[in-house]
């Protein structure tokens, strides 16, 4: 483009822009989804990822539109309890948003994470699209062959569906009322069987 006239070359620059896919722009933020049990601690665990912009307490994965804390509850509607994570993948891939998810969860119990019981504490990792499911799916299948303990891992793997954002009081629960927060990650185990199950806290 050296000898074109300065006008053409910045239509040809506009068409060699055009005709990439969108995949190749730069893009300067992503978005993650999982569920890994009480979504304070998860938000709380991922807040600490450097790459990390900002992170979402919600519902996914339900039957029932807009559902409130209260009805999430019930274990009627489906849901679990969901961070939506934004990420710069400049800084962090989500491959090593992948490994962090797991080594902040407990993935051999079914319908639970530590002390929560019940279908909305189920862990799953709620790929955006068909690049994050391949990659999630990777990311089990290693897992499984190389994964410290020796009961298997139950946490699925699947295409998100609408993501609801809870309640205000949700949202940095352990930013707003830290020594509540503290009192109920301890009591409830989560550390300590972190520590138990990958040999070290997150």
């Amino acid at each position: 483009m050296n000898g074109a006239p300065h006008f053409l070359r910045g239509a040809i620059l506009s068409l060699a822009l055009a005709a990439l896919p969108p995949w190749a722009a730069a893009q300067s933020t992503a978005k993650a989804v999982f569920a890994g049990g009480c979504f304070w601690c998860v938000e709380a665990d991922f807040d600490k990822v450097p790459g990390v912009l900002s992170t979402t307490s919600g519902y996914i994965g339900g039957k029932v539109a807009n559902p409130t804390y209260e009805q999430v509850t019930t274990k009627t509607t489906g849901h679990a309890e969901a961070v939506e994570i934004v990420f710069d993948p400049a800084r962090v891939s989500y491959e090593q948003l992948l490994e962090h998810f797991w080594r902040s969860i407990d993935p051999t119990t079914k319908d639970r994470q530590f002390c929560d019981s019940g279908s909305p504490y189920r862990t799953v990792i709620f790929a955006l699209d068909a690049a994050q499911l391949k990659a999630a799916q990777a990311s089990l299948a290693a897992l499984d062959k190389s994964k410290p303990f020796a009961e298997p891992i139950v946490t699925q793997v699947a295409l998100a569906g609408q993501f609801y954002a809870a309640e205000d009081y949700h949202q940095d629960y352990y930013k707003k009322n830290p020594v509540r927060y503290q009192y109920y990650r301890t009591t409830c185990g989560r550390d300590a069987r972190l520590k138990q199950l990958w040999g070290k806290a997150p």
